[in-house]
């Protein structure tokens, strides 16, 4: 399975907000792009380049390749409706930012980890495809050997006080959230996605 293996927090600075979802981000104690000319280096933006640092934001923001992320552009063009609404959705509908989304994780890198070592189930069977696009009424849950476990446990006692997004219904003592409806694009993360959309059809 191909992952970015550059330093998490360089990519924060380098885009000027955290995206990481760490506590404990770079970008709190150098709030500078990278490199020896970072505090001097202001660069005036094109569009283009405001466009692709939109791109990079969002592919940060998922922890999505370039090539896996492109594919979600020309699925979401093929589809009926709103390019960029769709682009959200399909963003928004994979495993393991329902995942997220649902609170069993406090980062999506860690809801990622998750699902790929077999801790996850969709409607009551184990899945470690981090990238399973999630539809209406499926169910989400924590496979039942990892209830027993302490990171559960602990789970238990934060998720209390987690709100769910209204596309998901949560399940708090039984570890599952069901989809409800499909996310809009008030329901993604603050990335522009016309840009997006913007950067690929040119």
């Amino acid at each position: 399975m191909a992952r970015n293996l550059k330093a998490k927090c360089k990519i924060c600075r380098r885009l000027g907000e955290s995206v990481c979802g760490t506590a404990k981000c770079a970008l709190t104690r150098r709030n500078y792009t990278p490199g020896q000319h970072g505090l001097k280096r202001k660069p005036r933006l094109s569009q283009f380049a405001l466009q692709l640092r939109e791109k990079q934001k969002a592919k940060a923001l998922y922890g999505i390749l370039e090539r896996q992320f492109s594919n979600y552009y020309v699925q979401a063009s093929k589809k009926v409706g709103n390019t960029t609404e769709q682009l959200l959705q399909l963003l928004e509908c994979r495993l393991d930012n329902v995942v997220y989304r649902a609170g069993f994780a406090s980062t999506r890198r860690q809801a990622r980890q998750l699902v790929t070592h077999g801790h996850v189930t969709v409607n009551g069977k184990g899945c470690n495809i981090p990238s399973r696009q999630v539809k209406v009424s499926d169910v989400v849950g924590i496979k039942g050997a990892m209830l027993k476990s302490k990171y559960v446990e602990q789970l238990g006692n934060t998720i209390k006080m987690y709100e769910a997004p209204q596309w998901l219904q949560l399940d708090k003592s039984r570890f599952t959230a069901q989809v409800l409806c499909l996310p809009t694009a008030r329901d993604a993360e603050s990335i522009s996605a016309n840009m997006i959309v913007e950067f690929y059809s040119r």
